[in-house]
């Protein structure tokens, strides 16, 4: 394992999105995150006084460290990416 795909595992495992069964996965796991934590950040930056935008923003960040670095088998990865915003 090179130092690359240490850095970005997904480098490993991205091949297996051409598998149906993973794409029906990953869109079921997006739809759901998407579903929760768009709500879920607009309300929280209006909570701290700010614009809805400021809070679609932020949650952006902890969705896309989550997938890069995730398992794929990991039938939890839609659930761990809620909780780490």
């Amino acid at each position: 394992m090179s130092w690359i795909t240490k850095l970005f595992p997904f480098l490993l495992w991205i091949k297996d999105l051409s598998k149906p069964k993973t794409i029906k996965a990953d869109i079921i796991a997006g739809v759901t995150v998407g579903f929760v934590i768009v709500p879920q950040s607009m309300a929280y930056a209006q909570l701290a006084g700010l614009g809805p935008q400021y809070g679609l923003y932020a949650s952006f960040l902890p969705v896309l460290i989550g997938a890069s670095w995730a398992h794929p088998d990991s039938y939890l990865q839609a659930l761990s990416l809620l909780y780490l915003y």
